[in-house]
């Protein structure tokens, strides 16, 4: 890691040349950190307002929780379509090696009010893209004074850094998870939101919190609702926790266990349930095409859902993946868990007919780069 100490004027010049660089979504490339420090003391007079050098020069993202599996593929979208990218993230699980090198990052919590302030003042930033996030159901139900400080308080702090720096444009990762259980044949955006965990309160509360700071002070702000993210754009870049349904089914076959479904009484064509599948280089895509209508339509307000808007069955899933692993082991059935619905598949309507994105990438195109980031990871993956 190099950590440079430089003055604002040669900051501007070093930033600017750094960010100038573009990269391919799939780059390989020699990965280096740099954070660029003020040093000790407080700032000078003048030093929250964006460099003339860097405002002139158009739209500089930052990214928190940039590192992670969703955000580096963000990070390498927006860089491989020109826009310049900070990252802020504390590394609790991100991965520094996904990233390119036209990337800055800066590492630290996007609820530290004194590090946003010199990161948003110091890289002339102009929109944020916010994924740093706690995101797990479980652990969620088990501590939610953690999530709630974390994602509900952690972003009053970041909106507060954003209001004063004059950033005019974010972006808010939220989830499916709003909507609960809903009994539907396809989500839209105004399918009610009743989420059943403190994961997906959090979420709805984030949407809540975005939309009410942006018509108070004239933000242009957008919520995406994900639903099931699986996939990698690169082996490098994939999912390296087991909290999703594919790394799951990976992690038993690995071990020589078959993968486990949860009830198959659903009222369903199989009677497993039925999930939406999204690739996350799709998901980047659909972020990249948000943040540039952000940048087009000034103040404004969007709430999406991004999803393919077709549904898999738990049980077609297990089948691609025994396909792809090349494993023979059949799946075993256990009860039902409390919460799962039958069904929850977005309708894709709205972001289509918004900004023209549509989710391009297969389920079998997810499991397969799925399965060579896993084998990446875990050299004695091979069931």
């Amino acid at each position: 890691m190099c950590r440079l100490r430089l003055s604002d004027e040669r900051k501007t010049e070093f930033t600017t040349r750094l960010c100038a660089v573009r990269v391919d979504l799939r780059s390989r490339a020699p990965f280096a950190i740099i954070i660029i420090d003020r040093g000790p003391g407080p700032q000078t007079r003048g030093a929250g307002r964006p460099s003339e050098a860097l405002r002139l020069a158009g739209m500089t993202w930052l990214i928190t929780g940039g590192a992670g599996y969703i955000g580096a593929h963000v990070a390498r979208a927006m860089v491989a379509a020109g826009e310049r990218v900070v990252v802020l993230d504390d590394r609790s699980s991100g991965i520094a090696e996904r990233l390119p090198d036209a990337v800055t990052l800066v590492e630290g919590s996007a609820s530290d009010r004194a590090l946003l302030d010199r990161v948003l003042a110091g890289h002339a930033v102009s929109g944020v893209v916010h994924l740093a996030a706690k995101k797990q159901v479980g652990e969620s139900v088990e501590k939610p004074l953690l999530y709630y400080r974390e994602n509900v308080g952690g972003l009053a702090v970041l909106l507060e850094a954003v209001v004063a720096a004059g950033v005019r444009r974010f972006l808010f990762s939220s989830s499916a998870a709003v909507y609960g259980v809903p009994d539907v044949d396809l989500i839209t955006e105004e399918t009610p939101c009743l989420p059943i965990n403190p994961y997906g309160e959090t979420k709805l509360t984030g949407e809540w919190l975005v939309r009410a700071t942006g018509k108070a002070h004239g933000l242009s702000t957008a919520c995406l609702r994900y639903f099931n993210v699986a996939g990698a754009a690169a082996p490098e870049l994939a999912d390296t926790g087991v909290f999703n349904i594919v790394p799951m089914m990976f992690e038993r076959l690995t071990h020589g266990e078959a993968p486990r479904i949860f009830g198959d009484d659903y009222p369903t064509p199989d009677g497993t349930c039925i999930r939406d599948y999204i690739h996350v280089a799709d998901l980047a895509e659909a972020h990249l095409a948000v943040a540039r209508r952000l940048d087009e339509t000034g103040a404004g307000d969007l709430t999406l859902n991004v999803g393919r808007g077709e549904g898999v069955s738990v049980r077609e899933l297990a089948d691609v993946i025994g396909e792809v692993t090349g494993s023979d082991l059949k799946p075993v059935v256990e009860p039902r868990r409390a919460g799962d619905a039958p069904k929850a598949v977005a309708s894709a309507a709205r972001i289509t007919g918004e900004l023209g994105w549509t989710a391009r990438r297969s389920v079998r195109e997810m499991v397969e780069s799925a399965w060579e980031g896993w084998c990446l990871h875990h050299p004695v993956a091979r069931p």
